[in-house]
């Protein structure tokens, strides 16, 4: 009898086949996307640095130029075109040498006109108090003729009267008498009464025309000095700088033709970059290079409004030594934007652009590996550290254009 024997499962013969090459692929396919990506380069063409336990200084280093301490500009007060110059750029004057001469046939024109005018004007209110003085002295003459006809009038009543009383005048010359010096009388009261009047009304009307006059006077003045104006003078002692006024050009009134420097001092003058408006204050103190020494420095002042990303700071030297400076002369300003402080700094370097402080490469034997960082304050030379970094670390601070996506620097 035959016996039968059991078929093996192909099925089974398959699993046992594919679940190791499944494992191997799987495995493959894990280690490509759990491994770094790593990149080999020379050690000689990338840049590091060692991180420092240092004391960290927040400055900023601009320029600035030498300016006197003291300007004054030079405007056209009356505009017109350059007749005549008398100094050069550069030259030394004093307070009210004459500079240039200016010319405007239209604005004198105007001038003479007006000054015509307010003379005439001044003449007229002249003749108005002359005319009321005139008034004045006819009431006074009439109050003197006034003042004789009562006077007679009166001597005529006492004498009469007493001729009355005696009965040598008759009744009706005595009233007669007494009639003429009550209206002499009377008369003379009224007159005196008129006259006072008369003076107050024109004791007010005076004082009115003497102030009219007093303004028209300093009118007068006022315009005369501005006919003065064509002739551009010296406003103080000092030296002219930016002074290049050209025959017959044509100033407007208020044009700047130059400015005189007081020689009595000098100040630094900067245009730093906007990012710092906020940081730089009156007060910081910073410092410049001097024919090989170090000299303190202050801001005075701070000028807030910003051109073409740019705003301007004044600094004095706080030295009361005399320094041989030269207007125009350039210098490198260390300006402190706070105290020293200990901490963790990294070396500055193109990596930055790269990575915004975020990331590193921290060097590890024969390879350099990708690290998270955090960045804060900055200087010229260093940042401060604020995590993921610590004293004695090497880091990569060259550029990382071409690490972006890479983990790990394999050094060669």
């Amino acid at each position: 009898m035959d016996t039968i024997v059991p078929r093996k499962s192909r099925k089974n013969k398959y699993l046992l086949i594919g679940l190791p090459l499944f494992l191997l692929a799987a495995y493959v396919v894990f280690s490509s996307v759990t491994k770094k990506r790593g990149l080999d380069v020379k050690k000689g063409e990338i840049t590091i640095k060692t991180v420092e336990n240092a004391y960290f200084e927040d400055f900023i280093v601009f320029q600035a130029k030498v300016e006197p301490l003291n300007s004054m500009l030079l405007n056209v007060i009356e505009g017109g075109s350059i007749q005549e110059i008398f100094v050069g750029n550069g030259d030394f004057v004093q307070k009210g040498q004459p500079l240039a001469r200016l010319y405007n046939p239209n604005t004198e024109l105007g001038y003479m006109t007006q000054e015509t005018s307010m003379i005439e004007q001044i003449n007229n209110l002249n003749k108005v108090k002359l005319d009321l003085r005139n008034q004045e002295l006819n009431l006074a003459k009439d109050l003197v003729a006034i003042e004789h006809d009562y006077l007679d009038a009166k001597s005529l009543y006492e004498l009469n009267e007493k001729l009355f009383k005696e009965q040598i005048l008759s009744k009706n010359e005595w009233e007669k008498t007494q009639e003429n010096f009550r209206f002499q009388k009377e008369r003379k009261n009224i007159i005196q009464q008129s006259i006072q009047k008369e003076k107050q009304a024109n004791q007010i009307q005076i004082a009115q025309i003497n102030q009219s006059q007093a303004i028209m006077q300093k009118s007068l003045s006022i315009l005369r000095n501005n006919k003065k104006n064509f002739l551009v003078t010296a406003p103080l002692a000092g030296r002219l700088s930016s002074f290049e006024p050209v025959l017959g050009k044509n100033y407007v009134a208020g044009e700047s033709i130059g400015k005189i420097d007081v020689m009595k001092g000098y100040k630094l003058l900067a245009d730093v970059d906007e990012f710092y408006l906020e940081k730089v204050s009156q007060g910081q103190k910073g410092e410049i290079e001097y024919k090989g020494e170090m000299i303190p420095v202050t801001v005075s002042k701070v000028i807030p409004e910003v051109k073409n990303g740019r705003f301007q700071v004044e600094l004095n030297f706080m030295s009361t030594e005399k320094l041989d400076l030269r207007q125009g002369l350039s210098f490198g300003v260390r300006l402190m934007l706070s105290e020293k402080s200990k901490s963790i700094v990294l070396p500055k370097g193109s990596f930055y652009e790269d990575t915004s402080g975020k990331w590193i490469f921290i060097v590890e034997g024969d390879k350099a590996v990708r690290k998270e960082i955090s960045l804060g304050r900055e200087n010229p030379l260093y940042y401060e550290v604020l995590g993921g970094l610590k004293a004695g670390d090497k880091a990569v601070t060259s550029s990382y254009k071409d690490y972006k996506e890479i983990e790990i620097l394999n050094f060669k």
